[in-house]
């Protein structure tokens, strides 16, 4: 089987980035945004849903970190899209529950080709290292509306803004694993329509 793959290259005024996606990897990363924090969720989005992922971003952080973590968003999920081509045999639907401690997350997706989030995450804390919290929602935004996907993404419970982000991303990272995966059975696209 050809591995699904495709590398993105972005540049504005306010990022210069450089990704690259392999669906069918090992969850290998190279990551290197300039915002720590977005560099171990990145890391963990290749881990649990074992992508191989490599991403460079040059972005405006005297500024903030808003245009780097959405512009991040933006390629990855443009790169998604180019990765999944005509999505034939996918599964097309994933879930996943991730735990971490005393937090736990939920994450549903679907591979619909009609972008939407809904975002029922609450933090307490204002920022995770030198990454503010708020930019979470932003990132998943910039995802779903260019990877083409439907994501259902909720926090159960938590305290630690670590521990929660954390496990956004992981369950992002296994549902989307799941989404992604092939199935023999499925012949052309899974959906009734005859197009995602």
């Amino acid at each position: 089987m050809k591995a699904r793959k495709a590398s993105v290259e972005r540049k504005t005024r306010e990022t210069d980035i450089r990704l690259a996606l392999c669906l069918d990897g090992d969850g290998r990363s190279r990551i290197a945004t300039g915002i720590g924090f977005l560099d171990h969720m990145l890391t963990a989005l290749a881990t649990h849903g074992r992508f191989d992922l490599d991403v460079r971003c040059k972005g405006d952080l005297h500024v903030d970190a808003h245009h780097t973590v959405e512009d991040v968003g933006i390629a990855l999920g443009d790169a998604l899209v180019k990765a999944l081509g005509e999505k034939k045999g996918i599964v097309r639907f994933g879930q996943a529950y991730v735990p971490l401690d005393e937090a736990l997350s939920r994450c549903v997706i679907d591979l619909s080709g009609r972008p939407y989030l809904h975002y029922g995450v609450t933090f307490r804390a204002r920022q995770v290292g030198t990454m503010p919290t708020e930019l979470f929602e932003d990132f998943f935004w910039a995802l779903a509306d260019h990877g083409r996907l439907n994501i259902h993404l909720e926090t159960i419970r938590g305290r630690n803004a670590h521990h929660i982000a954390e496990t956004l991303f992981k369950s992002t990272a296994r549902a989307l694993s799941m989404a992604v995966a092939l199935d023999p059975r499925v012949k052309g696209v899974p959906s009734t329509k005859g197009s995602l």
